[in-house]
């Protein structure tokens, strides 16, 4: 099979030429305007698959196709947003030279519209698929699984890249483009319009029992789900979708820009592009983790009804994911099962199994949240259904809403530093010790609970809660005026408690002075362990304690 790939040297088609390196019997053909930067890809490509630079402009395509005959066209190039008037050229060279096309484009106009051909490709025996990336076809499957279970009335979703992921030139262009222009949408059931990258809104994006991104800051954007979704779902009446790129400070710059040319009727920004561009590629710093989130509301056996879903990539897997879709179909028509014959939107290219399949082999992890019910356990509305998948006695000791009371024994060690003395003695923590014995009380309390730990009659208590707006999916433990909000992580049979935020008397404190420490819960021979350090940066070790604990009469 020969796969021409227009921008094959780019961000997205760079990618999808690794993502299909283990094909041996793919000729992939690397085309694009600048003949040696494809070549220089090609040089440094590794994998089965066989590679070759092609110099190509969009303008004699029809030429192209009649000397190289593939059996595909990948259009990664764009920005779509800016083809102009002949802005099909390329798809019209495929079906009248009978190849089948897919590609990038995440334009919701340029999208739309790609139905127009679906008669001409029909009669050709081709396939015409328009966004076959992350917005729409992943966001159409998960809502596909949603429906299953729900009415679904609104959409809110968003993608948030990781700040090493890089960002190409001609998504800047987009993007830059439409900032402050009109962008078509559904509000109230009907098509409207809001400025691009001037409505804002946050979201956490957590996968059950994984470690959640960080608040993000998402702006709306021009992606094809804000028209083809709607028509896919009948009582579907407002969509939006955001992105939430990092750094927040580039980030909000773009908002005010966006806003400025939405109230004063500016020109576009477009020409800042190559500064933006260059800026965002070299502001790159904080966790290297990107995500995903589609939040639906609606109704299930006439009750109001919520389900989200949420995607976390991890390290350099998480760029690969807009790629991912155009490589299953590649491999769908490898295996035999091409798309039918026909033009439109790729909204059902693929189901979300498909790419469970593709994420299997990387770290990337999904997963499905509905809000607590009334009266849920503390650390069932925080954790949501990985509380299911805790060993039983870390299950047990949480899954309650009365006062229980658990005793055991446990070790302390104290920090000897003067700092880390005093902080100890002002929070009641207790004196080192080698076997000593242990209660922990947990008392409803507000919406949390308040738990006491007695050792050997020295005691010191904190208040555990739900966290909210910015401590979304967190939980949130009190010790007196300082707040530290956790992220409960399940991993090889132990909960992970991981400190990602703190304040001080509601104030939040500085990133590089949040405490730290290994903390964890387990099972050891059928009792509960827990294994807790309290440090802080500058402080070294305040406390650390560690033992086992059963239930108390």
């Amino acid at each position: 099979m020969k796969v021409l790939i227009v921008g094959g040297y780019g961000v997205f088609g760079g990618r999808l030429a690794e993502l299909l390196a283990d094909i041996a019997s793919l000729e992939i053909l690397v085309a694009g305007r600048n003949r040696r930067r494809a070549a220089e890809f090609c040089e440094g490509y590794r994998g089965a698959a066989v590679v070759r630079p092609l110099e190509l402009d969009r303008a004699r395509m029809a030429a192209a196709l009649a000397a190289e005959r593939p059996d595909l066209v990948v259009d990664a190039s764009g920005p779509f947003q800016q083809y102009g008037e002949n802005r099909y050229g390329v798809v019209e060279a495929c079906i009248d030279a009978g190849v089948n096309y897919l590609d990038f484009a995440d334009s919701s106009d340029f999208v739309h519209g790609i139905a127009a051909f679906d008669e001409r490709a029909r009669a050709a025996g081709v396939f015409v698929l328009s966004g076959v990336s992350s917005f729409p076809v992943l966001t159409a499957a998960v809502l596909r699984a949603m429906a299953e279970t729900m009415e679904i009335r609104s959409v809110t979703g968003g993608i948030a890249p990781s700040p090493y992921a890089g960002i190409g030139l001609n998504v800047m262009r987009a993007v830059l483009g439409y900032a402050g222009a009109p962008v078509k949408l559904y509000r109230d059931g009907a098509e409207a319009e809001a400025p691009g990258l001037v409505e804002t809104m946050r979201f956490t994006i957590a996968v059950p029992g994984r470690l959640p991104l960080a608040n993000i800051r998402f702006s709306l954007v021009d992606v094809p789900d804000l028209r083809v979704l709607p028509p896919e779902h009948p009582g579907l009446r407002d969509i939006w979708m955001g992105a939430g790129p990092v750094p927040e400070i580039l980030h909000r710059m773009l908002n005010l820009l966006a806003r400025a040319r939405a109230s004063f009727g500016l020109p576009s920004l477009a020409p800042f592009s190559g500064l933006f561009y260059r800026v965002l590629n070299a502001m790159r710093y904080g966790e290297h983790r990107g995500g995903m989130f589609v939040q639906a509301r609606g109704s299930r056996g006439g009750k109001p009804a919520q389900l989200t879903w949420a995607l976390l990539a991890e390290g350099d897997d998480g760029p690969y994911i807009p790629s991912m879709a155009v490589e299953a179909l590649v491999r769908k028509c490898l295996a035999g099962d091409p798309p039918s014959p026909g033009a439109r939107p790729a909204t059902r290219a693929l189901e979300l199994s498909d790419y469970d399949r593709l994420f299997e082999r990387r770290s990337i992890f999904t997963g499905f949240r509905e809000p607590p019910a009334p009266g849920e356990p503390l650390y069932r509305q925080v954790l949501g259904s990985a509380f299911d998948t805790l060993p039983a006695a870390v299950k047990s000791i949480h899954d309650g809403t009365r006062t229980r009371r658990w005793a055991g024994r446990a070790q302390v060690r104290r920090g000897r530093g003067l700092l880390a003395r005093l902080i100890a003695r002002c929070l009641g923590f207790p004196d080192a010790g080698a076997d000593i014995p242990v209660a922990v009380t947990m008392a409803p309390e507000g919406d949390g609970e308040r738990w006491t730990r007695d050792f050997a009659g020295r005691t010191f208590s904190s208040f555990q809660g739900p966290g909210t707006g910015r401590d979304a999916c967190l939980l949130v433990e009190r010790f007196g005026i300082v707040a530290v909000s956790l992220a409960l992580v399940v991993g090889e049979g132990r909960l992970y408690l991981v400190p990602r935020r703190w304040s001080v008397l509601g104030v939040p404190m500085p990133a590089f002075l949040l405490p730290d420490g290994a903390a964890f819960e387990a099972q050891e021979a059928q009792r509960f362990r827990f294994d807790v350090e309290i440090a802080a940066p500058l402080v070294g070790l305040i406390v650390a304690y560690r033992g086992t604990l059963e239930p108390a009469a």
